[in-house]
């Protein structure tokens, strides 16, 4: 395990940018100077208050519309403000102890990138060698999506850019990345750039994006130091929605396994799902989740509005992923709807994480399962806790403890 030793206290607070500041989507789009990248800093104590360490930002970068469609790089999004307005925002984040992470979209280009342009201008020019092609000679696309022109990681100056981005934003002073999509590059290419940009910053932390796989073999292949356990969020709301402790019990053994090459990233949402609270058939076992996040291993995260419990559900078409990344109002003030036990459940689980750190990197063991209840003990060297979840009926709420 590569991972550099901050990481084993890391809890994050993610955040969309664009949505949590009204940038995007937005009834008119923010008018030059409005440096809305500073609100962001207003929440820094709310994220103390809550008890996590560091701040996931999703893009940041200067884009065609929703930030995952980069068009520069090494410009601040203009809807978001500046580079001073970053700078600040990390300044601000480190004085309280805080990581930031950025999210660095290397798989695609936006349409209107100036390397898509002078492709489409040349399709024989150097522009062009960026790109994958399709069978009619066009530039590819990532999922079929037009806006989204799939690299050439093939390319030295495709894996040259990476690494200098890369290094760029850790020289201003960021602690990590998000590589999202990673489980759409080539293996070869993370395992080339990422230790070309360690030899400047041996304290960075790299996180991809993957949905499925093996993530021991994805680890050891790439070099990325931690995984999205994906699996591991479906079985925990589908089991309790199933009230099938069974299938969180295979989930967790899962766990152990990848856990041989790398510290899975965790979470019960993020910006891409639906949210916890609107996912779960039962509000009441809300608590259950959250005490699976913070009692395995990982890296966890908790996804802005959801330590509030609050609602959203993502849908398949254009603009389905709004209602999940909503403007965030004023940090001193609970948000609508927001229910103020789940965000007492979430501290107190926190807390415990914070309390036994060494369960960053804690082996899983499943002791007891059968058709209501699971109990599990996580435990590294003479530590060790036992977690037992009732999964409940439709007359008695479902239930958490732990012992040790």
């Amino acid at each position: 395990m590569s991972e550099p030793g901050w990481v084993h206290h890391a809890i994050w607070w993610h955040v969309y940018p664009l949505g949590a500041v009204g940038a995007y989507p937005g009834d008119e789009p923010p008018r030059p100077g409005e440096h809305r990248l500073r609100r962001l800093v207003g929440w820094l104590d709310h994220v103390q208050r809550l008890g996590t360490n560091g701040v996931l930002l999703g893009p940041v970068f200067a884009s065609t519309s929703h930030g995952y469609d980069t068009i520069d790089h090494l410009r601040v999004d203009p809807c978001l403000g500046d580079v001073d307005d970053l700078d600040a925002l990390i300044a601000a984040a480190h004085e309280r102890g805080l990581r930031i992470l950025l999210d660095g979209v290397f798989n695609h280009l936006g349409p209107e990138h100036p390397r898509v342009l002078g492709a489409r201008a040349d399709p024989a020019g150097p522009d062009a060698r960026w790109f994958r092609h399709d069978h009619d000679g066009g530039l590819a696309t990532f999922e079929g999506h037009p806006g989204l022109l799939a690299l050439d990681h093939g390319r030295p100056e495709v894996r040259d850019h990476v690494v200098d981005v890369l290094a760029h934003w850790l020289d201003h002073g960021i602690d990590g990345w998000r590589l999202d999509a990673a489980y759409a590059v080539p293996a070869d290419f993370w395992a080339e750039v990422l230790p070309r940009v360690r030899e400047r910053h041996p304290d960075a932390w790299f996180l991809g994006e993957v949905l499925h796989g093996d993530h021991a073999e994805i680890a050891r292949a790439t070099t990325i130091d931690s995984l999205t356990q994906y699996e591991l969020w479906k079985a925990i709301w589908s089991s309790l929605n199933d009230r099938n402790p069974h299938e969180l019990a295979h989930a967790l053994r899962r766990h152990e396994h990848f856990l041989s090459a790398e510290v899975p990233a965790t979470f019960v949402g993020n910006h891409d799902v639906t949210r916890l609270a609107s996912r779960l058939d039962d509000h009441r076992a809300l608590p259950l989740a959250l005490a699976v996040l913070f009692t395995v291993a990982g890296t966890p995260s908790v996804y802005a509005g959801d330590e509030y419990g609050l609602t959203g559900v993502k849908e398949e078409r254009v603009g389905g992923d709004d209602a999940v990344r909503p403007e965030l109002g004023d940090p001193d003030v609970p948000p609508p709807g927001a229910d103020l036990d789940v965000l007492h459940h979430h501290q107190e689980l926190i807390g415990l994480r914070r309390r036994h750190d060494w369960l960053h990197r804690a082996h899983v063991e499943v002791v007891h399962v059968d058709h209501e209840r699971l109990v599990y003990r996580s435990h590294l060297d003479d530590h060790a806790l036992l977690v037992t979840l009732d999964y409940g009926t439709d007359d008695r709420a479902p239930s958490w403890s732990t012992e040790g």
